[in-house]
């Protein structure tokens, strides 16, 4: 099998999770912000509520701030303080949000095996 194979493979993997009964329902701002907030976390570099705001790339600050609350509410991410600053909320994905990955990367290594 070829790479494109094994990728349209993983994408097929990926649409059966996101149509099972426990995955959560997101659109595509939404898990690209969810990405980009668990990879700075992970990079420990956490992204500040106004640092999301400022992603342009993924939507307008409007969308952003909807995507967020959105994430919230699914149970995906977190905001937390750190140290003594109360003022600056930092993003953090939550367990949830971490199964969520574990579940994407056992679809990667499911797509890869059946190559």
């Amino acid at each position: 099998m070829d790479s494109k194979q094994i990728y349209l493979r993983f994408l097929n993997l990926i649409h059966a999770l996101d149509g099972s009964a426990n995955a959560p329902t997101m659109d595509l701002d939404a898990k690209k912000l969810l990405e980009v907030i668990a990879v700075r976390h992970a990079s420990e570099k956490p992204l500040t509520v106004t640092d999301a705001m400022a992603l342009s790339a993924i939507a307008s600050p409007a969308t952003i701030h909807r995507k967020l609350d959105q994430l919230r509410e699914l149970g995906m991410i977190d905001t937390v303080f750190e140290g003594k600053n109360r003022r600056t909320k930092y993003l953090v994905p939550t367990p949830m949000a971490h199964d969520y990955f574990k579940q994407l990367g056992n679809v990667m290594k499911q797509a890869l095996v059946e190559a």
